[in-house]
């Protein structure tokens, strides 16, 4: 089993990365591929998913967002292909709070969870998971109100922000965030 892998970042697909690590290419899904820079190394953490006919690695830029998949993968009826799209168009914090407070509607906007996924989901994991969880999102808020605070529409920043490094300092994060926007 992989904890996580340090690699170079050498091609992106709309569903995944092209890690290479010792010379080696690792195909791995991620949620969002595009967040990753290009030739750059980074430490993806992963998770192994092993079938009769089927072995495929999931990546993830946090112990957090891991540990989130992993939870859900463990919802009946809900495998890496389903959890995979909710971590790309929700937050950590979205979800979580979702999950609390049974809020179904906000759970079935992501692709191919129905209202009976929805309320597995809700009853599998209620109560159940970390709270620390649910701390990732606050710089990306901060990033976003610095981003009004310039002028800046959502409509401007919304495919962007997925795309900035969280793990950066919100300064950082600004210029990062400035630089998308004006390619």
């Amino acid at each position: 089993m992989y904890a996580y892998m340090k690699g170079t970042v050498t091609e992106q697909t709309s569903n995944q990365i092209l890690l290479e690590v010792n010379k080696i290419g690792y195909e791995i899904n991620v949620p969002n591929p595009y967040s990753y820079e290009l030739n750059k190394e980074v430490k993806v953490y992963l998770y192994e998913h092993i079938r009769e006919d089927e072995h495929s690695l999931y990546g993830f830029k946090t112990v957090e967002e891991k540990e989130l998949f992993l939870k859900l993968i463990n919802v009946k009826g809900l495998g890496p292909k389903m959890a995979i799209p909710m971590l790309a168009t929700g937050s950590i914090n979205g979800i979580v709070d979702a999950i609390e407070r049974e809020n179904i509607l906000y759970l079935k906007k992501f692709p191919k969870i129905g209202e009976k996924v929805a309320k597995q989901i809700i009853l599998d994991l209620k109560g159940k998971l970390n709270t620390t969880l649910v701390e990732e999102d606050n710089s990306k808020e901060e990033l976003i109100e610095v981003l009004k605070g310039l002028g800046y529409k959502e409509k401007d920043y919304k495919g962007i922000i997925t795309r900035v490094d969280s793990s950066k300092t919100v300064e950082e994060q600004v210029k990062e965030a400035l630089k998308l926007l004006l390619r």
